[in-house]
């Protein structure tokens, strides 16, 4: 194994190959545990939630970005509510301003089809 490159004449010295991968293989996953994982956790809404049980996932959203992972926001248009897609829109909106002290939005709303979606991140 070549220890210096650059020095003249350069420097070697022998290793135990088998030694060599071990350590390797060891410094790898230490690097791996010592990753941050960040999660990204659903949280689905409807036209219909009431005032109280949206303010119950606002909670829980806010205990997702406290530790540190990424909530995406879904809401499903079914039946006639495509009929008034504003009506979810107003939904989402409310509750991404109810979250607005403690994240910020990554992905705005968005309309696919019959389902909004949006993804917000925690505040740095």
């Amino acid at each position: 194994m070549e220890v210096s490159p650059i020095a003249k004449p350069p420097v070697c010295k022998f290793v135990d190959y088998g030694q060599l991968q071990y350590e390797q293989k060891k410094k790898a996953r230490q690097q791996k545990g010592k990753q941050k994982k960040t999660e990204i956790k659903g949280i689905r809404l409807s036209t219909t939630i009431g005032e109280h049980d949206l303010g119950i996932r606002q909670k829980q959203a806010t205990k997702f970005l406290e530790k540190g992972h990424k909530v995406q926001l879904e809401l499903r248009l079914r039946g006639r509510q495509k009929a008034h897609p504003e009506i979810g829109a107003d939904v989402m909106n409310k509750f991404i301003e109810g979250l607005s002290e403690v994240s910020s939005v990554e992905t705005p709303t968005q309309r696919k089809g019959g389902k909004f979606t949006a993804m917000i991140t925690p505040k740095k």
